[in-house]
């Protein structure tokens, strides 16, 4: 069958229509990846992995019915489409389904977003970068041990087109370098990291500046006391803030308020952050993490002030959760091969205040600074979130001890109301926020 993946989506459709589909839409993705990982100096790990896949949605009705395939043959393709049709009709009704109207279909001119540079760097040269930015995270005086260090680039394309008349292409890749080490000894020993990616390899940071950065902080958090439990504001570091947005897009997505089960579902157009705050979800930002030209229904997406001055505005909501809720689509589905649209953001962003993070500590006066954290729980219907996490003890205004063994928690709806952001801002992912501090919290020590 062609390569061809415009004519072969076009085959795909037509021959889900002669199987008896009243609509269809199919995506072809094609992916490469390629990362190298080195420990100690040596080389421990090249993996390389190619991939494309085939994803068909039929309608008859208000029924539907997904499969997909990696073979691209002639008669592999009849054979699904035959397939898809086939479970349709058994499919229980579904009344929200369906395509996007032809009228609302996104169509060009597009802008240039920049999402992929086209660099695809030799096991070689990855190699050379892990090296190097494990060399430099072990230069530091101090580290004594090295978890790894790992370089890769990945890059894909997606190609759609539906039974409306929709056809459109975007593509995407991503850089990345990433070091752990370990600093101390015996049970003393003390561990940190540091990553970062980009779209271009041009903004990627030096490998040498992230393995210094991870070094230095492994040695910071050396010989860690213990907190008594209390109550006292929380700063959450740059590279951690954004985990405080993941829970606000998932309460917000449109499958959760269909469902009834987000804790925000009564939320809407109530104040949520404090006034001065607004996040935006702009699916346009050149080089951003989740910039998009068409949304995985083939619509045209718009920035959204998902809170503006501090009060929610909306929801994240392809077609099938706006039709069931009574709304219009904004253009956020997401669709992958294996089953229909879902939805979810795409450069969600709070942006900087005004205070630089020393500033905040100095305003502060005294509290947590959080720079690692794991497993946190959030309760979905009431918002409680708690944390196990190990930072830094403000005291006078300045960054003191390093502290461990601590559990944070609090609801968040309380911890949004009382944010106050730094001026430190930076796109690292498709979530972004500067570094945030909480009013309050409670701390559980010792």
């Amino acid at each position: 069958m062609t390569d061809n993946y415009e004519d072969l989506l076009a085959v795909v459709l037509g021959r889900a229509r002669e199987a008896g589909a009243d609509a269809a839409d199919a995506l072809v993705y094609r992916s490469a990846s390629q990362s190298v990982s080195v420990r100690l100096g040596e080389v421990e790990d090249i993996d390389r992995a190619e991939s494309r896949d085939l994803g068909l949605r039929v309608l008859i009705g208000k029924r539907q019915a997904c499969v997909s395939t990696n073979d691209f043959a002639s008669s592999a393709l009849t054979d699904l489409a035959e397939r898809a049709v086939a479970m349709a009709k058994e499919a229980p009704e579904d009344p929200y389904c369906g395509l996007a109207d032809a009228s609302d279909l996104a169509s060009g001119p597009y802008p240039e977003l920049e999402l992929y540079d086209g660099i695809e760097p030799s096991a070689e040269d990855l190699k050379a970068r892990a090296l190097a930015c494990e060399d430099a995270a072990r230069a530091i005086e101090g580290v004594t041990n090295s978890s790894g260090a790992g370089a890769s680039f990945g890059h894909g394309q997606t190609w759609f087109a539906t039974s409306t008349g929709f056809a459109g292409t975007t593509a995407g890749g991503r850089h990345s370098t990433s070091v752990s080490v370990l600093a101390g000894t015996g049970t003393g020993m003390e561990r940190d990291y540091d990553y970062h990616g980009a779209t271009h390899l041009s903004d990627l940071r030096s490998p040498e500046d992230i393995g210094r950065t991870a070094g230095q902080r492994a040695v910071q958090r050396l010989n860690p006391e213990k907190l008594s439990s209390q109550k006292a504001p929380v700063i959450f570091d740059r590279r951690l803030a954004s985990s405080l947005l993941g829970p606000l897009s998932g309460a917000i997505n449109g499958a959760a308020i269909a469902r009834g089960t987000s804790f925000l579902k009564t939320k809407m157009g109530e104040q949520l952050f404090p006034a001065d705050v607004t996040i935006t979800d702009d699916p346009y930002i050149p080089r951003g993490f989740g910039s998009r030209l068409f949304d995985g229904e083939g619509l045209k997406p718009h920035a959204i002030n998902v809170i503006e001055d501090g009060v929610l505005t909306t929801w994240i909501l392809n077609l099938a959760q706006a039709r069931q809720l009574g709304l219009q689509s904004n253009a956020r589905a997401r669709r992958g091969t294996g089953g229909p649209p879902g939805s979810g953001t795409t450069n969600f962003d709070l942006g900087p205040g005004e205070m630089s993070p020393e500033e905040l500590y100095r305003d502060t006066g005294k509290g947590l600074l959080v720079t690692d954290m794991f497993g946190p729980q959030i309760n979905s219907n009431t918002g409680d979130y708690s944390v196990g996490c190990s930072g830094f003890w403000i005291e006078n205004g300045a960054v003191g001890k390093p502290v461990s063994e601590i559990t944070i928690a609090g609801n968040l709806l309380d911890m949004w109301g009382n944010l106050t952001r730094a001026n430190d801002f930076e796109r690292r992912g498709s979530s972004n926020a500067p570094s945030l501090r909480v009013g309050e919290m409670t701390i559980a020590g010792n």
